[in-house]
């Protein structure tokens, strides 16, 4: 054999022996990135893209430019853990296992159950990478709740939503290590727990920029206590006068274990710390750019449920719930109708908003249906992929349905246009029925006048959840 065809014969043969290889590889970088970029307590008023006019939000205005705005998209309820629950397993409040914020003792809250199949084990069967950076909430350190055991191989930040209140803890969570922060020690304020996440989540990226990964950024702004680095303070400070001044918690017992700062100027710093995430969704987007990951990350942007009213927030004085009635914990459009926007480049269209009415428990369907894999468990959410693709035929929920396990107990149902809302569910109390295609604000309630609608839709109501053992209206 001459040499030359002895090199064809061997470029052949390694030819054939590293095709396999070859084709994962390209198989892999096909799989598109996903980044879930989740705010706390923002409502669907406080970006400028939805109606802000007292700030603005100019990097998430961007991500709209560029993407897809949803004006009906919703959380999966009104307070921290069950709506994070909801995303996770894809089930909405009456059969997701995380009902209510339950505390558990030193830190943490009620884990979520070994058994549930969470979108991070989805995403782990079909070869991502998955961090968790920010606020936890569904299980305490050590527990099946840990987000290292539900899925997560890397995890940065709060383990506790409750010591997620203060923005200079002294300590936060590296994977399983519990890392104590020396500049917070005692009543210093030397590091910022956003900003230390922040850096963690971008460095995730880096070192994942080869292979595809799940990007779960749980951001805690702007949930009160209300602090802001003083580079931002000073971009507000006189601008929204009068100022509300809130008296908080600077010692004792309750110091950094989920009491909330004291606050001369709570206008200054809830402005300050929407900026802030603002500027870190900016940075996100812009190392997405630098890497050259841009044409293959899908990126989403929303927040957990309505805006608070804790450690000084003045949610009237932002128009923080845009044009509807309730704040967080209620189950009126202000407190679960939240804002939404993805961006694909090439993917989805520029510029583009969708009335689809959605929720928290259709990410895991639509990531699913985007990394064609199988889910293995019960969910109530549908996809919506061939919304953002813009490919029609989108699947549309039969009804929508939400609890909350406080003041008493709270139910709601969504169907169509119609909205069947009950209070004080323990004394059985009195439904509400609005009409939300020309009553946004919920003012009319409509009960009275049609009690054969109200029966309809109560019996979707109330066979629409499973008792929980743990979690009782109360």
């Amino acid at each position: 054999m001459t040499q030359i065809k002895k090199a064809i014969f061997l470029l052949f043969h390694f030819a054939v022996i590293l095709c396999p290889a070859q084709q994962k590889l390209a198989l892999d970088k096909s799989k598109p990135n996903v980044i879930y970029i989740l705010a706390d307590d923002l409502g669907y008023g406080d970006l400028s893209c939805y109606g802000q006019e007292k700030f603005a939000t100019p990097n998430i205005d961007k991500l709209a430019k560029e993407g897809m705005l949803f004006t009906q998209h919703y959380s999966g309820s009104s307070v921290c853990a069950p709506s994070r629950s909801a995303l996770m397993t894809g089930q909405h409040s009456g059969h997701t296992p995380i009902r209510g914020n339950r505390e558990v003792e030193p830190e943490g809250q009620y884990p979520i159950p070994k058994a549930s199949v969470t979108i991070a084990e989805l995403l782990n069967s079909e070869g991502y990478a998955r961090g968790a950076f920010g606020k936890w909430g569904l299980g305490n350190p050590d527990s099946d709740g840990d987000p290292l055991q539900q899925g997560f191989d890397t995890f940065y930040g709060y383990n506790c939503q409750k010591l997620a209140h203060n923005y200079y803890p002294d300590h936060l969570w590296d994977n399983d290590n519990k890392v104590l922060l020396a500049e917070n020690e005692g009543t210093n304020m030397g590091q910022y727990a956003p900003d230390l996440i922040h850096q963690k989540a971008l460095s995730f990226i880096e070192k994942n920029k080869n292979e595809p990964f799940f990007l779960y950024y749980a951001s805690v702004l702007p949930h009160a206590e209300l602090v802001a680095p003083e580079t931002y303070m000073n971009k507000f400070i006189g601008k929204f006068e009068p100022e509300k001044a809130f008296i908080g918690t600077e010692s004792g017992e309750n110091y950094r274990k989920g009491g909330y700062a004291s606050q001369s100027k709570s206008h200054t710093a809830f402005a300050a710390m929407i900026t802030l995430l603002d500027d870190q969704v900016g940075e996100i987007v812009a190392k997405i750019k630098e890497l050259g990951l841009e044409d293959n990350t899908l990126i989403i942007f929303t927040s957990d449920n309505g805006p608070h009213k804790e450690g000084g927030a003045d949610p009237d004085y932002f128009n923080s719930n845009g044009p509807f009635k309730g704040y967080k914990r209620d189950l009126y459009e202000g407190g679960i109708r939240v804002p939404m926007i993805a961006k694909w480049k090439g993917k989805i269209v520029e510029g583009s908003k969708t009335n689809h009415i959605s929720a928290f428990w259709d990410v895991m369907p639509t990531l699913a249906a985007l990394t064609d894999s199988k889910i293995n468990t019960a969910i109530d959410g549908v996809s919506f992929l061939s919304t953002l693709l813009n490919k029609g035929n989108q699947k549309e929920h039969a009804y929508l349905y939400w609890e909350f396990h406080e003041l008493g107990g709270r139910q709601a149902i969504r169907q169509g246009d119609w909205k069947l809302i009950r209070y004080n569910v323990n004394k059985k109390g009195n439904y509400q029925l609005y009409n939300l295609e020309n009553d946004l604000a919920e003012a009319r309630d409509l009960a009275s006048k049609m009690p054969e609608k109200v029966a309809e839709l109560s019996k979707i109501l109330e066979s629409s959840r499973t008792e929980s053992e743990v979690f009782k209206f109360k």
